[in-house]
């Protein structure tokens, strides 16, 4: 039976309308590449009025799950997260210009049992460790260890190195079905252990940024934490208050 026939009917359409939708999103039935059907057969589809499709697809495009693009119809939004960690340390390339995507190098990906902080986040201890260097222009700027529910990443260990790009989150959704939606981040800041000093080419106590992060997926549900660590005399912060 169809999520939207089976939802409370105290609740107004469009609610119980844009929860459906959102079900189907969540299982991949739509994909950022083409655009979602068009409002008119959406109410036929689900025998309401175009009204009621609209505001349940608003709510959405709010909500920041959907997207409306001129011209191309309504689509499944793909959050851009490229670079967004870097907006703590922004390096630049030697003439100025923006830094590309950074490159990333995987030190390490397998099946582990996750520490505390991570198992309390995730809701497991079954988990998928990953261990990656994060680089602009040769210059290393993010250590990060990554935890995922294995779960929900069953292989992602055993992927072929030539499949791992710089950006992860794409890769969840094309190859787990997957997709972040938002995420928060924490910061705070320490010491350089010896291990996190070798790989970001300071010195052992040196000042660290450390910033943790929980991914969500279209559920609310955290399927990512993870800690990046960076130099600290390399971290900025700007916040506009209006």
């Amino acid at each position: 039976m169809d999520r939207f026939a089976e939802a409370d009917t105290r609740l107004p359409a469009y609610v119980r309308l844009r929860d459906t939708l959102t079900a189907r999103i969540a299982k991949g039935e739509w994909t950022p590449d083409d655009p979602i059907p068009s409002e008119a057969r959406l109410a036929k589809e689900f025998d309401v009025s175009i009204g009621t499709v609209r505001k349940a697809v608003d709510g959405l495009v709010e909500e920041r799950l959907l997207e409306r693009r001129q011209g191309s119809g309504t689509r499944v939004r793909a959050p851009s997260f490229n670079a967004t960690l870097f907006r703590f340390f922004p390096i630049r390339e030697r003439d100025g210009s923006p830094p590309s995507i950074p490159s990333s190098q995987i030190i390490l990906r397998s099946a582990t049992e996750a520490p505390q902080k991570a198992a309390s986040v995730l809701g497991t201890r079954d988990v998928i460790k990953i261990v990656r260097l994060r680089s602009l222009s040769d210059q290393p700027v993010l250590f990060e260890e990554i935890y995922i529910p294995a779960s929900r990443f069953a292989g992602f260990e055993a992927l072929p190195e030539a499949s791992l790009g710089p950006l992860l989150y794409p890769l969840y959704f094309e190859h787990f079905g997957v997709m972040v939606t938002r995420a928060a981040d924490e910061v705070s800041f320490g010491r350089a252990s010896d291990r996190v000093a070798q790989q970001l080419r300071i010195q052992p106590g040196d000042p660290l940024a450390v910033i943790e992060r929980t991914a969500l997926d279209i559920e609310n549900t955290p399927i990512e934490w993870r800690i990046a660590s960076g130099s600290a005399t390399e971290f900025r912060y700007r916040s506009e208050i209006k």
